[in-house]
């Protein structure tokens, strides 16, 4: 185990509604979204056509510029809609879940008696293989190049965010194939991070074929990113690849198995969720079918596929994301405020600067909502206000600037290859000028895509 590695930038933001630590339903969605927009860097072409028959882990989407990586179905069932956005844009293909489910026959080899290039030709064929998320930019992983290492976060620090240990304590032997598999494709190894403070209470530390790191502090601790940058930052030339806990659990499933199983525990939680627990369900599933966590009605809610950080705003007719264990319930924050600038005593609001008292009462959980409480405004000058929360080496505001600039030297030079979106969430919740900041380095990312493909 290489030396605990000690963050002292970040920030635990105290909202309420955390999940409860049980399995309150199981849910049979009455039908599935696959959704190429959940994936960086993925040119879909349809393989099917609405009334077409699907197997559980049938391919319905190839890649345009690489054949062999596939989107396949989660269920077997019927092509029900193909959704399509402006200028004909694929959105998502709508599977309706047969009453008895399918699974595609697959062969699969004992992962010690295959070759590199035959694991990942089973990866790929299986398609479970946008899985694997490729740094920089953060886009589905090239299966053309091999990568400097492989990088795995095995607990999590976002706010309200599902418990790695309660959604996948039971899954060791898969997740310990999985590891087996993608640690013949690099010669760096997988790298695994632990959470410092509960090392020997979670069973990932007796993973094997790993190499185990340790990390202490608040959040973004547990984001991948902020541990690469930590291990091995990520360089102009350097590739590496990284994953979830639920992929390698699905890759593993696979070789030991042989079936495409995605099914995953959620978290449904926040200050509007209706006694905030676990379920169990499908990517793709409507957010209709968690009905019961929000009444019914979500007049005046927020429901996010995702942390209440870097998530997405879905609503009610919206899907579950491919990468997402979590889903948070929001109010709205459609309120004004009269002389809300002259109030300095605010029990009931959090602020990180000591703007109100409630700095007082640290141990308190806070209702939050959306209110921004107030508009966009120049940037604030000081860089070492965002690096507060950011763990990492690299000059966030300047990073910022570059992205808004389109000036690619000085995105290169301030850290734009070790970072993605997420990475800076937290500079975006604590920012007084209210910018989007995670929007403009996507906007940065995707013109490194466009400029330097």
């Amino acid at each position: 185990m290489s030396k605990n590695i000690v963050l002292k930038r970040g920030l635990d933001i105290p909202i309420e509604g955390s999940a409860e630590l049980r399995l309150s339903k199981t849910i049979t969605p009455d039908i599935v979204a696959i959704q190429p927009t959940d994936f960086k860097g993925f040119s879909p072409r349809l393989l099917v056509k609405e009334g077409d028959k699907v197997l559980c882990g049938s391919p319905v989407m190839s890649d345009k510029k690489n054949a062999d990586i596939l989107l396949a179905s989660p269920v077997s069932g019927t092509v029900k809609e193909i959704v399509r956005g402006a200028k004909r844009k694929l959105l998502a293909v709508l599977v309706q879940p047969d009453a008895k489910q399918e699974n595609l026959a697959a062969k699969v080899g004992r992962i010690e008696a295959l070759t590199p290039e035959q694991i990942k030709e089973t990866i790929l064929r299986s398609g479970l293989w946008p899985f694997i998320v490729q740094r920089p930019y953060g886009i589905v992983a090239d299966p053309a190049v091999q990568p400097k290492a492989i990088f795995v976060s095995a607990f999590a620090t976002a706010p309200l965010a599902a418990s790695p240990e309660f959604t996948l304590g039971d899954r060791i032997a898969d997740i310990q194939a999985g590891i087996n598999a993608l640690a013949a494709l690099t010669e760096g190894g997988v790298h695994l991070g632990l959470n410092a403070d509960n090392y020997a209470g979670t069973p990932f530390h007796k993973l094997e074929n790993a190499i185990i790191h340790t990390f202490k502090g608040r959040h973004p601790a547990g984001n991948v990113g902020v541990q690469i940058s930590h291990i091995c930052p990520i360089l102009k030339g350097t590739t590496v690849w990284t994953i979830s806990l639920y992929g390698l659990a699905a890759i593993g499933r696979y070789f030991n198995k042989g079936v495409y199983d995605v099914r995953r525990k959620i978290a449904v939680a926040g200050p509007m969720a209706i006694q905030p627990a676990y379920a169990e369900t499908l990517p793709g599933a409507p957010m209709s079918s968690l009905a019961a966590w929000y009444g019914g009605n979500a007049e005046g809610l927020r429901i996010i596929s995702g942390d209440v950080l870097s998530g997405k705003a879905v609503g009610p007719d919206g899907y579950l994301g491919f990468f997402d264990d979590t889903v948070t319930i929001l109010k709205e924050g459609t309120d004004t405020e009269l002389f809300g600038w002259a109030k300095p005593v605010r029990w009931g609001q959090f602020s990180t600067d000591h703007s109100y008292f409630s700095w007082l009462t640290p141990w308190r959980k806070y209702a939050m909502d959306t209110n921004l409480h107030g508009g966009p405004r120049a940037f604030v000058m000081n860089d070492a206000y965002y690096s507060k929360v950011l763990p990492m080496d690299i000059f966030p505001i300047y990073l910022v600037k570059a992205c808004l600039a389109g000036d690619i030297d000085k995105m290169e030079k301030f850290g734009i290859y070790e970072v993605l979106p997420e990475d800076l969430a937290l500079c975006e919740f604590i920012d007084p000028s209210k910018n989007h900041i995670q929007d403009m380095i996507a906007q940065g990312i995707d013109l490194m895509l466009k400029e330097m493909a």
